[in-house]
């Protein structure tokens, strides 16, 4: 595995070693010592899947203290554009954001730490997307930033027009709105 460093320092993306034959590939997605190594005491407790059809934007969703989740991400069918947002006051990346494409091909793995606001848009007729994270969820303290803020201006590959997005995260508040950490 591999390990680099985004603008946003503290987000990372991480490449597997891929083996790949005549009978297709192998790769470890996850090693405990290597994340310790590289990122620092992580230990993640829970594991979801989504799966999302061509133009869904999923996002942009956070959890406050003491909930806060750090994030592992990756997508193992089809191809997204993972964004991670910086919402810790005080901090030096305040509103910006870190885009990073992610699919099946690439193998590309997200590491997103606390204090981060998350979203995906689906680039590929469907997409499988995979997150460990290093909380439980608590829908109490489940907050969000609406996905098309004029603030963080995000790229989002493109026109939002079309987007689909759940009714939760259409009215999700702006960022000037959010209750940042």
């Amino acid at each position: 595995m591999r390990i680099y460093c985004t603008d946003n320092l503290e987000v990372k993306i991480i490449e597997p070693q891929i083996f790949v034959d005549d009978r297709g590939y192998f790769f470890e997605s996850f090693r405990q010592d290597f994340i310790e190594k590289e990122i620092g005491d992580i230990n993640f407790i829970q594991e979801n899947e989504s799966k999302s059809i061509l133009g869904t934007l999923r996002g942009l969703h956070y959890q406050i203290p003491p909930f806060a989740q750090s994030k592992l991400v990756r997508v193992v069918e089809g191809r997204v554009l993972d964004i991670a947002v910086d919402i810790r006051k005080g901090s030096p990346n305040f509103g910006k954001y870190v885009a990073v494409e992610l699919s099946e091909d690439n193998k590309r793995q997200l590491f997103i730490p606390r204090g981060f606001a998350h979203g995906f848009l689906t680039l590929s007729d469907r997409a499988t997307f995979l997150y460990k994270v290093d909380n439980y969820y608590s829908k109490e303290h489940e907050r969000g930033i609406f996905y098309g803020d004029e603030i963080l201006n995000i790229k989002w590959n493109g026109s939002l027009d079309g987007v689909k997005v759940s009714d939760k995260d259409r009215y999700l508040p702006k960022f000037i709105d959010s209750e940042c950490m």
